[in-house]
């Protein structure tokens, strides 16, 4: 059987859901913005607290870490 295919908004949208019962959320850092370097395409941050929590963040790693990506499941291109 095939793996099932998930768009990248989608993943975006499980993590995002996940996050938010722990008060953090997703973002996504753009290529040209001056934070790239050292934030990385995805970064976390904590509403609460105002900081961000988690930089470089590799948003496939941490999907499956929250199970929310599950083993039969692959990223779409």
């Amino acid at each position: 059987m095939p793996p099932v295919q998930v768009s990248r908004r989608a993943l975006e949208a499980r993590v995002k859901r996940a996050l938010d019962k722990d008060q953090q959320t997703l973002r996504k850092c753009r290529p040209d913005s001056r934070g790239y370097l050292e934030l990385g395409d995805y970064y976390i941050i904590d509403y609460n607290l105002n900081i961000i929590v988690a930089q470089n963040v590799d948003i496939e790693d941490l999907a499956r870490e929250m199970e929310v990506f599950k083993p039969y499941e692959e990223l779409a291109d």
